[in-house]
């Protein structure tokens, strides 16, 4: 008869990796199992995926030497299907992971099926990989003076579209939006924002939406032609099937219906957090990013050790604290926020901004790293007012 608390968690992303180590030791003294399964050996920042694409390296994380002296088992492998009644995972089609406790980490991913011609001409920041392969392919058409389009208005497209035009100020870069990039921060920080667009030599294409991408152009509803040897898709997220295919309760994204306490509501034996989870709090529902992502998994960790204690739990909750954009490697743009993510008073810019944003780029691995030995604060604003309702 198995005597251990089986616990596996699927996809070692920023909330999957903070999940395991954290849990790893909050647990460390019960008599739990703890298995981490992830398609890659590598840990991505996707914080930084925008580096790798005009061309930076970057330091490479090994989930393996990550979780060194914690315990946690590692598998390298695609989860393929997750049986809810039986509490069964399987990998890569054939290896069978029984659970006590499933959490639910696959995050999402940029979606290139909406929009014809996205799969097969245009590029992704989904893959370091690929990523390193568009900044070969980026450091050719640069060396022509040729030309780049970055699809998508939202912070991931904006940082890609500085970074590249910094890198390599002889490209033309356009940034193709339906709405206006930076529309969600104050109007002084949006201003910032455009004037560093405007001195990096971006041109905008905003107010229409992009019906196909060709090998050497985009086209927009209106017929315009936008010219581009690269595409760089950044518009719009999916994500995977898994869980509603499961029939786990699921939302209309795709994203695990949860509780208060982040469990689903259909299957109590399921935990989603960071992208995976459709979180709702008293100001609305969160969106997926690291800021709320890192939360989501250290509330989990500490809850199940809590209840695998017989203590108290608390309803989990979460307020937005800021918007950091960099621009470039010298240039940046921070707009602090109210919990629910709307614009407030103060905003921070220039090498400050800068310094600001590579500092919170870089906190998630060292977080791992320190949460072997001791319980690190991830969260920067629990809501306040805005979340506090009777328990």
């Amino acid at each position: 008869m198995n005597t251990e608390h089986r616990i596996v968690i699927l996809g070692a992303g920023y909330a999957g990796m903070l999940a395991a180590v954290r849990l790893a030791r909050r647990t460390r003294r019960l008599p739990v199992r703890i298995t981490l399964v992830n398609p890659s050996a590598r840990f991505t920042e996707r914080l930084r995926m925008h580096q790798i694409a005009a061309g930076q390296e970057l330091a490479d994380h090994r989930i393996p030497e990550i979780l060194s002296g914690t315990g946690v088992e590692f598998i390298c492998g695609w989860a393929t299907s997750v049986d809810p009644e039986a509490q069964l995972v399987t990998v890569d089609d054939h290896r069978v992971l029984p659970y006590d406790e499933l959490v639910y980490a696959l995050g999402s991913a940029t979606d290139t099926e909406r929009v014809p011609g996205v799969a097969e001409h245009a590029w992704t920041l989904n893959d370091p990989r690929a990523a390193h392969r568009f900044a070969g392919r980026l450091a050719e058409v640069a060396a022509q003076h040729g030309a780049v389009a970055v699809c998508g208005g939202g912070l991931t497209g904006i940082e890609a579209a500085a970074e590249i035009a910094e890198q390599h100020p002889g490209l033309r870069v356009t940034l193709i939006s339906t709405g206006e990039p930076g529309a969600m921060m104050g109007e002084r920080a949006r201003a910032y924002l455009h004037r560093a667009l405007d001195r990096l030599r971006i041109t905008r294409s905003v107010g229409n939406a992009v019906t196909k991408v060709l090998p050497d152009t985009v086209e927009l509803a209106d017929g315009t032609l936008i010219p581009a040897d690269l595409t760089l898709w950044t518009a719009g997220v999916r994500v995977p099937p898994l869980a509603a295919r499961a029939g786990i309760a699921t939302d209309e994204r795709g994203l695990i219906v949860v509780d208060r306490t982040l469990k689903s509501v259909s299957h109590p034996t399921i935990r989603a957090i960071g992208d995976a989870a459709a979180v709702r709090q008293p100001w609305g529902t969160i969106h997926g990013t690291c800021q709320s992502g890192l939360p989501t998994a250290a509330h989990t960790a500490d809850t199940i050790a809590k209840e695998l204690r017989g203590k108290k739990i608390r309803p989990f909750r979460f307020g937005y604290f800021h918007q950091p954009v960099s621009l470039g490697r010298r240039d940046g743009v921070i707009q602090f926020t109210r919990a629910d993510d709307t614009p407030g008073r103060f905003h921070l810019t220039g090498r400050a901004a800068a310094f600001y944003k590579e500092t919170v780029s870089g906190t998630p691995p060292k977080a791992f790293r320190l949460s072997k030995r001791m319980t690190v604060s991830v969260q920067l604003s629990r809501g306040g007012r805005a979340t506090r309702v009777g328990d």
